[in-house]
């Protein structure tokens, strides 16, 4: 006891500690056991049980080896395994690769000889459908003429394309066709009557509607407005007048009102619109800016302000064009010709029976044969885009004709002076020796 005591003077007083912890069977704290002068000793915690170090590192190696030698086996068999699929993986997709290269050289091929086929088939299509279904395409490609019709056959391939400039953006090659193809449906819509003088109007006559244009023509000249303008002026004022009653003392007013609608509408074509109080300035102040302004509300409320349609103008300058590709040197007298005949139509209240297309292509027809006598003046090209054929034509040249040589004796002569200038090449002192009427009679 005493030798132990001797080796080891700490286990006494660990001894005596813990016998009087045990003694008070108390809950011992820091603070008792520091007033005891004992703490808790580190002998009392649980200490873990120890496996030998020879034993644990014997069995981790024995462990480690089956480990290995299990996954040697395993990744040994896994490669070989992987390599071989790799391999048979790998044939089989340049097996399919050069099926897939095949296959789509193949398709393609197919794809380009349809649409080689398919071009082929459009291009005998157009010239079938330019020929009118009256030529037949042979085996070889060759467009073979039928016996019968073939002067129509030749007129037909003499069509010349006029769309073909697309360099000129003005022109709207692309979209030309399209454009004139709505114009044709839209000119039908939008068409004032031709009877409202004797159905809707009674304080107005022919005369006064003539008046009224030939002077708007000299506004017109005046504030250098363009032909479009003038057009679409005299466009609304029919097409309000056939719905709608008016005193004559206010058929000016709703003139000029058109006038500035079409001037302001119109702002592509006018750089510089005339104002508000210049039309009213022109009628000598007979009407005040808000009458003005009341009548161009009333205006536009009766037409919904559906403005934009198509005109004798607007036909025009297609038809022109038309005309001039099929000559070698394009006229510029052939075109203001035609513009004069064309105009000389607005002041006379007859022609509202005439569609704008019928009196611009009848326009272009009367300036071509006032020009050159020696050719007809119709071509399968102006048959084509104007959709006319010569019989179509007739009456309306014919009726041209007289306001061309001013049969009646109209005193009208705005339009006529307007084209006496020498810009315009004085087209207004033209005429035809021989009558058109002799042509039709062939």
């Amino acid at each position: 006891m005493n030798r132990a005591s001797s080796r080891h003077p700490k286990a006494n007083k660990e001894t005596i500690s813990t016998s009087k912890i045990q003694q008070h069977n108390v809950r011992v704290t820091r603070s008792r056991a520091k007033a005891l002068g004992a703490s808790i000793s580190p002998s009392l915690k649980q200490e873990p049980k120890l496996v030998p170090i020879a034993t644990k590192k014997r069995m981790a190696s024995s462990d480690v080896t089956a480990l290995n030698h299990k996954r040697r086996a395993v990744l040994k068999d896994v490669t070989n395994t992987l390599s071989e699929n790799i391999c048979t993986q790998g044939d089989v997709k340049a097996s399919k690769r050069d099926r897939r290269e095949t296959t789509t050289k193949h398709i393609l091929v197919d794809v380009d000889a349809e649409k080689s086929k398919l071009a082929e088939d459009l291009s005998k299509i157009r010239v079938v459908e330019s020929l009118d279904a009256s030529a037949r395409i042979s085996k070889d490609g060759q467009v073979t003429k039928p016996k019968e019709e073939g002067s129509r056959v030749r007129d037909c391939l003499q069509v010349v394309d006029i769309d073909s400039n697309v360099q000129d953006p003005q022109l709207c090659s692309l979209y030309a066709a399209s454009i004139y193809d709505s114009n044709h449906v839209a000119e039908l819509e939008q068409r004032p009557s031709s009877s409202y003088m004797v159905q809707v109007q009674r304080d107005i006559d022919p005369n006064m509607r003539g008046i009224l244009i030939d002077w708007l023509v000299e506004v017109s000249e005046e504030y250098r407005l363009a032909s479009d303008t003038l057009y679409l002026t005299v466009n609304l004022i029919d097409r309000f007048l056939s719905h709608n009653y008016i005193e004559k003392h206010r058929l000016q007013l709703l003139g000029v009102t058109c006038m500035l609608i079409s001037s302001h509408r119109r702002k592509y074509e006018e750089i510089c619109p005339p104002r508000l109080e210049e039309f009213c300035f022109i009628t000598d102040n007979t009407y005040s800016r808000l009458e003005v302004l009341s009548m161009e509300i009333q205006v536009l409320s009766f037409l919904h302000f559906r403005l934009s349609v198509p005109t004798t103008k607007t036909f025009l300058r297609r038809f022109i064009q038309a005309a001039q590709v099929s000559d070698k040197v394009p006229h510029i007298e052939m075109e203001c010709l035609a513009n004069y005949i064309a105009e000389l139509t607005l002041v006379e209240y007859t022609f509202l029976r005439f569609l704008p297309s019928l009196v611009a292509a009848s326009a272009v027809f009367l300036a071509r044969w006032t020009l050159d006598q020696s050719n007809h003046p119709w071509n399968p090209t102006l048959q084509h885009y104007t959709r006319y054929e010569t019989a179509a034509l007739k009456n309306t040249v014919v009726a041209m004709e007289d306001l061309q040589l001013n049969s009646s004796g109209s005193t009208l002569i705005a339009i006529r002076n307007k084209y006496n200038q020498e810009k315009f090449k004085r087209v207004a002192t033209l005429t035809s020796p021989e009558r058109v009427t002799t042509l039709f009679s062939r």
